[in-house]
């Protein structure tokens, strides 16, 4: 069994990538692993002021928000996924607040097997470049870090589309699924 944490960055609850979270969620847990999902919208977390304050305090940042307990759960997790809808070829703000505050303990992140799930209302090949760029920029700070998978979900725009997407559903089910 391994703890898996889903950081979903949608900031619509029910939206595209948010719906293929669950997927996931719902085949990592048929696996009978231990399934956690957080999403980060719904969470106080300020932008990383750069101010070093953790860096002199053994970790403990200066900004008294929700980070902290997320933080520490993406820590103790196993199987860490990262979901962003792209915004201008890139990955949300909600997410990239997350992985920038991650400075404070950077170095404790260590031997996590990653899942990028996206989604995008255009379908060109490029599309989502940029964002899985930012994901594997923050793996690349991660020893013993291992992309198990990326799910492309491209072309739907609307809250809820990709419900009418089975294959992408399904990609994401059995990407939850591979979690063992």
């Amino acid at each position: 069994m391994k703890k898996v944490l889903i950081l979903s960055g949608s900031p619509r609850k029910g939206g595209n990538s948010d719906i293929l979270c669950d997927q996931f969620a719902k085949g990592a847990l048929e696996m009978g692993n231990e399934v956690e999902k957080i999403r980060v919208a719904e969470k106080k977390i300020a932008p990383c002021t750069g101010c070093y304050f953790c860096k002199n305090s053994g970790g403990r940042c200066a900004l008294n928000d929700d980070m902290g307990d997320i933080l520490q759960k993406i820590i103790d997790c196993d199987v860490l996924v990262l979901s962003s809808p792209v915004y201008f070829y890139s990955m949300c703000a909600q997410l990239k607040t997350v992985i920038d505050r991650t400075v404070a303990r950077w170095t404790e992140i260590a031997n996590k097997d990653l899942y990028y799930i996206t989604t995008a209302a255009e379908d060109d090949e490029d599309t989502m470049d940029g964002t899985i760029a930012c994901m594997h920029g923050f793996a690349m700070c991660i020893d013993g870090y291992d992309e198990k998978g990326i799910l492309y979900g491209k072309g739907v725009q609307e809250k809820g589309e990709v419900v009418n997407r089975p294959e992408l559903m399904q990609i994401a089910y059995e990407m939850g699924m591979s979690v063992r």
